[in-house]
């Protein structure tokens, strides 16, 4: 569920002429430094021109700067699959590397673009959730609007803001143009449905699974910090879909006394995976992305 807070209007491009773009020859030198890197993050797919054309834009201003394809797989308009992927990925990326994570149903709509600055990192891309998972986990995130037309291109398309918004926004972000330059700050961005598992009156946690990956493994909302180590030993059990999950592994083969048994797992992104062993949980489960998962202790 896409829960969205205040709105500030944004103002429209008028008849304010674009400044006109430096030659790349005139530019300043782009030292190999933390704004060297841009990643990509897309629901486009590869079959058709619209990743190509993003990295023409960013390439014709910033031609030095590296391009790292996180996924472009992303399905169609899922701005929750793509807000985890962003979150499971980023950090694996130096301090200063900007992330252009485009999922935009309501491209050409009244939705906003922003920048966000958040876990030593920036993010470019649609006011729509997307980067609300990033920003649950740095409480001193800064946002920023993006209303400094100079630095789109000239002709915006109503349809294709990943091309004439956010790829060049962040191209002029790593030539060294401060996010002041490119928008204003703003106290306020749509946010996706919390990360935090609820905690039940009767002392059960309430958590609920927000991403399944490609080999059916149902990843939660779970952390350690939720579920501890202590609780575990102390026979901590999770409920879901009717079954009842109180194996956990340390990996995938360990103990592998059954097929069908759907068991707990710490995945590399940090939550609890339900998982089975070279089968899919999802389908053992018949579990889909949402479903609650209770976490019940003795």
């Amino acid at each position: 569920m896409i829960k969205e807070l205040e709105r500030a209007e944004t103002p429209g491009r008028g008849n304010k002429r674009p400044k006109p773009r430096v030659p790349a020859s005139s530019r300043p030198h782009v030292s190999e430094s933390a704004f060297s890197l841009i990643t990509l993050l897309t629901d486009f797919g590869t079959a058709d021109y619209f990743v190509a054309a993003m990295k023409g834009v960013i390439l014709g201003i910033n031609p030095s700067v590296r391009i790292v394809d996180i996924t472009h797989e992303i399905p169609a308009q899922d701005i929750e699959a793509g807000a985890f992927t962003l979150l499971a990925a980023y950090a694996s990326f130096h301090a200063g590397a900007i992330h252009v994570a485009v999922v935009d149903p309501g491209v050409g709509s009244a939705r906003r673009p922003i920048l966000v600055e958040a876990g030593g990192h920036f993010f470019i891309g649609p006011d729509n959730g997307i980067f609300s998972y990033v920003c649950q986990r740095d409480q001193t995130a800064k946002i920023f609007e993006l209303i400094n037309t100079d630095y789109f291109r000239p002709q915006v398309s109503a349809t294709f803001h990943g091309r004439d918004i956010f790829s060049p926004v962040a191209a002029a972000l790593s030539t060294g143009v401060r996010p002041s330059e490119l928008g204003r700050e703003t106290s306020t961005m749509v946010q996706l449905e919390p990360l935090l598992p609820k905690e039940l009156k009767n002392g059960e946690l309430k958590a609920r699974i927000i991403h399944i990956d490609r080999f059916g493994n149902c990843v939660t909302n779970l952390t350690p910090a939720n579920l501890t180590i202590s609780m575990i030993e102390q026979g901590a059990f999770l409920k879901v879909k009717g079954a009842k999950v109180s194996s956990f592994r340390n990996y995938f083969s360990e103990q592998d006394a059954g097929k069908k048994e759907v068991f707990g797992i710490w995945s590399s992104a940090g939550f609890l995976e339900l998982a089975a062993t070279n089968r899919s949980a999802a389908k053992i489960l018949k579990a889909k992305r949402g479903d609650k998962v209770i976490v019940t202790c003795h």
